[in-house]
Parts: C-alpha cells; structure tokens; sequence
C-alpha cells in the first residue's frame, strides 16, 4: 500500500508535467496551484478508500490465521501470540489510526504546504506512528514464518523415527 500511495501522489505530478490536451485546458482554466491540489485531493480520497479496504482485508487474514493456529494446528502459545498481536495492531491502525488520519488528512488538502498548521503536525506524527505499526506488523510476521517454517522442517527431520513399523511376532494378524 505504501507503494500504491507513494505513486497516486507521483501520477498528479506526472499528468500535470504532461497532460492530455483536454486536459491541458482544464488545468489552465482551474490554474496550476488549485488543479495540483485537487489532483493530489482526489488522490487522498483513492488512498483512503485503499488504506480502509486494505486493513479490512488484513484483519480478515489475521483472524483467519489466529484460528488456524489455534484450533488446527498444535502451535505453541508464542505462535499464537504473534499472531494475535498482529491482529491487534491492524485493529488499532484500522479503528484508531486510519479515522484520525483522514479526518485531519480532510482539514490538510487544501491547505498549502507552506502552511504550517497543527492539524498537518498532528496528521504527521499519526502517519509516522502507522508507519512504525507497519514496520512491527511486517518484523512479528517475518518472525511468525521463520518459526513455523522452522518448526515444520524439525518435524519433518524426525519423521521417519515416528513410524512404527508392524513386524513384531504378536502383530501377525495385521499383515494377513
């Protein structure tokens, strides 16, 4: 997602260095300053609908993972901490974060950059704590792998010693 936001911010630049000539009318009529900010407004409406979609999903296969770990597997409590933890975090991105964000991304877009103001301060420090989630989200997941591929390369190193092989004199009546 990150990627997709970074490159809708890209694409206003992009079609305002080079625009469509019915475009290139528009723009002139609207100005350059006010067509920028309502591309990059539209853009921060796409990455919020994105960003709110994207979590939802997310929260459908943290659940979804939790529960296979927990009733379909024989996992330690540590995997399933793991898991739930992420589940937590995009809980609290989704619910917390993202609405705040939004609401005070709303107050920003029109707003020029060069502006300060203290709800672009705020929308900043949010958008830095997501990206801090995010990074924890991606660290507790690559850990949540390496245990369970590691775990599922020791069981299968040890298969052959679970198989009991019937060929014991008192088992005779199994092999008929």
């Amino acid at each position: 997602m990150a990627a997709v936001a970074t490159q809708n911010f890209r694409s206003v630049d992009r079609v305002l260095h080079n625009p469509a000539p019915a475009a290139s009318q528009e723009i002139k009529a609207m100005g350059p300053d006010m067509a920028r900010a309502f591309l990059r407004y539209l853009v921060s409406e796409q990455n919020r609908w994105y960003f709110e979609r994207w979590e939802g999903i997310q929260i459908g296969i943290a659940l979804l993972t939790f529960f296979l770990l927990l009733f379909g597997s024989t996992e330690s409590k540590v995997s399933l901490g793991l898991a739930l933890l992420m589940l937590l975090i995009v809980a609290a991105q989704r619910f917390l974060l993202t609405p705040m964000i939004i609401s005070f991304g709303r107050v920003i877009d029109f707003v020029p950059d060069a502006v300060p103001t203290p709800e672009r301060t705020r929308f900043w420090v949010l958008h830095h704590a997501y990206s801090g989630m995010e990074v924890g989200k991606w660290c507790l997941g690559l850990l949540l792998t390496l245990k369970l591929l590691l775990r599922s390369r020791r069981r299968s190193s040890h298969v052959g010693g679970d198989i009991d092989v019937v060929d014991k004199p008192y088992y005779r009546h199994v092999d008929r």
